[in-house]
């Protein structure tokens, strides 16, 4: 994953903190196509940060060469912080606000410096009693400096439109006129003084939905014990779960399923409860600030039209016959009479052990990248030789991978490697990530380059279906052949099919809050369960217990969010079927996109790049990809 935010106006980017991420980069570690043959360290194997030889880890250094220079610049920030506030009351003329904006840009940049080192320190060793002083040490700074210039978007957000449109159209303030504009666009949607301070006040009491959930998911629910494979009785647990329902033995698969759903079964009220509080809170501030629908308003940040998320859905549904198809194909290689709810995980073939070192798999992700063209894979080769990642588990190492860095730096990778395949897929998909921010931060000013969630994830997905293309045009073993078609055929099924179906489920209950109507937890299951039916087919038993399954996904806390997996997938394997087919015309567009960071609207970056998400198209290119997958895997089962 990427941490990565826009740099709207006057929104520090590294407001973003590991307690924010944290899930999602345990998300992909524990995903659940990423069960492959790894390398069990203990940690009496493990080595302290201390241990780690240079050429294993990364090279903070680049960003502060000791530490008495992160204190200068801290102390330098402290002193900028003072002159926000020369500036307050003062946001009426083209030159104060050229001004106000350089000091925001100049605070922004060194304070996410300062954070982000800090971070990155302590997520070397998580123990290390300085490095967590020191990253609560730079949050608090991150808070003052916010703090400091919390004045500046009421007070441009007051001004008439006409003066607006004024500045928009001031050429000494063309540096900023993307931030204006965007300024504009939210004006219709904020309220009075006094409505926004009253607004304000109840933000903590919206969060409570979420909380509750939180606090009775982690906290409060408790599942049974059930039997493993040798018969021994074992914890079943959130990160178990997924475990037991990949296991082999289908008997231990069924009865993870049945224990976690006759959990979530008897808490359906009280789970009811929170997520209808959540989407009539979410139907609360839609038609307070004006929108049209609790949808299109959380799509309004972005700036995506209602037609990109109808579209996926839509597209999805015409390409449903393909998931039926490729159920099928799962119920003959598991070799069961009927296939099952928890059937979805089980392992399709015996395990190909691909033992891939590092240095491999360095090799091998350039290799699959070559179709980039010379200059990307220079940039690659730049982070293989420049210590840009941190490779392997130490103590106390943060787990999971990531890619971060500030502007002005280089940027950087934290991965925890073992020799297998999820791991140079890991590798590939950091450096997507990482190769993002390069070039858009080589190209564009702050306040530009940094780009938005809705984008993040295209670029590392693109490089894993480069790569993926790549394993499967030089395979010629049919056991490693279809042990990559079936890495690749599930991360459709559960990044474009169940992401969409999420979605969709979202859209509807909320659509049925928006008519006035209640969501008991029979609605819930109900149209939870329907949905499954309608995914996955008739062929498939859908088991009366996934009805609950609504209860244990904590997206729909973040409504209309999960479709942004599923458009990210589709247009990164749009983009990766264009390069291979169109070679350099694709290649150039692909790499406009790269450099194009948050300069434009994304769905606008997209289209320009070839991949407009407005249409079908590009997720309909993603199906001719999930299509081939599975033709492959039927040819090599006959």
């Amino acid at each position: 994953m990427s941490i990565t935010t826009k740099s709207l106006p006057l929104l520090l980017a590294l407001s973003l903190l590991p307690g924010d991420w944290s899930s999602a980069v345990l998300q992909r570690e524990n995903a659940p196509n990423s069960s492959h043959h790894s390398r069990r360290i203990s940690m009496e194997q493990l080595l302290k940060r201390s241990e780690v030889p240079a050429e294993n880890r990364w090279k903070l250094e680049d960003m502060f060469a000791s530490q008495k220079e992160w204190d200068a610049t801290y102390a330098e920030v402290k002193t900028i912080i003072k002159k926000a506030a020369d500036f307050q009351g003062k946001l009426d003329s083209p030159e104060a606000l050229r001004d106000c904006f350089k000091l925001d840009d100049k605070l922004s940049q060194q304070t996410e410096l300062l954070y982000v080192y800090a971070h990155m320190r302590q997520d070397e060793d998580t123990a290390n009693s300085v490095y967590q002083a020191l990253s609560q040490k730079a949050k608090q700074l991150s808070v003052e400096a916010g703090e400091a210039l919390s004045f500046v978007t009421p007070e441009i957000l007051a001004l008439p439109v006409e003066k607006l449109d004024e500045f928009i159209a001031d050429p000494d303030l063309s540096d900023y006129t993307f931030t204006l504009k965007e300024m504009k666009r939210e004006k219709a949607h904020v309220l009075s003084k006094a409505e926004e301070a009253l607004l304000a006040q109840v933000g903590n009491i919206s969060q409570a939905p979420q909380n509750i959930f939180g606090m009775l998911n982690n906290a409060d629910l408790r599942f049974p014990k059930i039997k493993d494979e040798s018969g021994k009785e074992v914890e079943l647990t959130h990160g178990s779960y997924i475990k037991f329902l990949e296991s082999p033995d289908r008997e231990v698969r069924k009865n993870a399923f049945k224990a976690v759903y006759e959990t979530y079964g008897k808490q359906k009220n009280t789970i009811a409860a929170t997520l209808s509080a959540n989407v009539n809170k979410n139907v609360f501030y839609s038609r307070v600030r004006k929108y049209p629908s609790v949808l299109e308003m959380s799509l309004y940040g972005d700036n995506i039209p209602k037609e990109v998320y109808s579209n996926l859905i839509d597209t999805i549904h015409e390409s449903l016959p393909l998931m039926h198809r490729y159920m099928k194909l799962r119920q003959k290689l598991l070799g069961v009479d009927e296939l099952h709810m928890y059937d979805l995980f089980a392992p399709l073939v015996d395990e190909y052990k691909l033992d891939i070192t590092f240095e491999e798999a360095k090799k091998i992700t350039k290799e699959g990248l070559k179709p980039l063209g010379e200059d990307y894979l220079n940039v690659l080769q730049e982070g293989y030789d420049n210590s840009w990642i941190d490779v392997y588990e130490n103590e106390n190492k943060r787990t999971g991978a990531y890619s971060w860095g500030a502007y002005g730096t280089h940027p950087y990778v934290l991965l925890n490697h073992n020799d297998n395949l999820n791991s140079m897929f890991t590798l590939a998909h950091e450096m997507g990530h990482a190769l993002h921010s390069y070039y858009s931060d080589n190209t564009l000013k702050y306040r530009d380059a940094q780009y938005t969630i809705f984008l993040a994830e295209v670029a590392s997905t693109t490089n894993e279906a480069l790569l993926m293309d790549y394993l499967l045009n030089k395979s010629t073993d049919p056991k490693e052949k279809m042990y990559l078609l079936t890495y690749y055929a599930d991360q459709f099924r559960t990044t474009v099919f169940r992401q969409t179906m999420f979605a969709e489920f979202e859209k509807i209950i909320h659509k049925r809050a928006e008519d006035g109507e209640a969501l008991t937890a029979q609605d819930l299951s109900k149209a939870y369960y329907d949905l499954n039916v309608k995914y996955y087919g008739e062929g498939m038993v859908v088991d009366k217990d996934i009805e609950m399954e609504w209860a244990r996904i904590p997206h729909f806390y973040n409504s209309f969010y999960v479709y942004k997996y599923a458009t990210g997938f589709s247009a990164a394997t749009s983009f990766a079927k264009q390069i291979l087919e169109e070679g350099k015309p694709a290649v150039d567009r692909y790499l406009g996109f790269l450099k194009s960071g948050g300069s434009d609207y994304s769905i606008n970056i997209l289209a320009k790049a070839g991949v407009d998400m407005s249409s079908p198209a590009p997720i309909r290119e993603a199906m001719s990809v999930f299509e081939s997958i599975i033709s492959q895997m039927e040819q090599l089962t006959k």
